[in-house]
C-alpha cells in the first residue's frame, strides 16, 4: 500500500525497521537499515522506559527524518501496529481529532503526529514482512534493535547504581 506515487524500482531507498522491549513496558530499541544505490546506513537508539510499539514507531521516524530529500522509499516493517496505522487507520484518526472509532485517544499521538508529518514529505511503499522468518535485512534490524534495549537496560541501572 502507498502513500502518493508507486515506488520507483531504480532510485528509490530501502528501509528496514524494527523495535524491541525488554519487558513491555521496560526498556527499549529501535532500529532502521537504509539502503540506497548499494550503500547502506544502519540507525539505531533506545530508550530505558518505553514499549514495543513506541520503538517500532520510532524506527520508522527516525528513517524518514534520516533522509535529504523528498524521495520514493519502499518501507518494510514487521510491525502490523505501523503498517495498519499508516495506510489504514490514521485517516480516520486525523478526521475525528486523533481520537478511535470509539473516540478514545489514539495512543503513542506524539509519535502518529511525527510520522503522520514525515510520510507528506515522500513517496512511501509499505510492505509488511514476517518477523523472525529468516528475512535477513528484518533480521539484521531486530538484532540492532535489541542491542540499542541492552544498552539502554544498561544504561538505566548504572543510573541507579545497580
Amino acid at each position: 500500500m502507498s502513500s502518493g506515487e508507486p515506488a520507483r524500482s531504480d532510485d528509490a531507498v530501502e528501509m528496514f525497521s524494527d523495535g524491541a522491549c525488554l519487558g513491555n513496558p521496560g526498556p527499549g530499541g529501535w532500529a532502521v537499515i537504509l539502503r540506497w544505490r548499494g550503500a547502506e546506513k544502519a540507525l539505531s537508539g533506545g530508550e530505558p522506559a518505553t514499549t514495543n510499539n513506541r520503538m517500532e514507531l520510532t524506527a520508522a521516524i527516525e528513517g524518514l527524518a534520516a533522509l535529504k530529500r523528498s524521495t520514493t522509499v519502499r518501507f518494510y516493517t514487521d510491525s502490523l501496529y505501523v503498517r495498519d496505522g499508516i495506510t489504514r487507520w490514521i485517516k480516520g484518526w486525523r478526521r475525528n481529532g486523533w481520537r478511535t472509532a470509539d473516540k478514545k485517544p489514539v495512543k503513542n499521538v506524539d509519535l502518529w503526529t511525527r510520522l503522520d508529518e514525515l510520510i507528506a514529505q515522500h513517496r512511501i511503499d509499505w510492505n509488511w514482512v514476517r518477523g523472525h522468518s529468516g528475512h535477513p535485512e528484518n533480521e539484521r534490524a531486530d538484532a540492532l534493535a535489541r542491542a540499542a534495549a541492552e544498552a539502554a537496560r544498561a544504561d538505566a541501572r548504572r543510573e541507579r547504581g545497580d
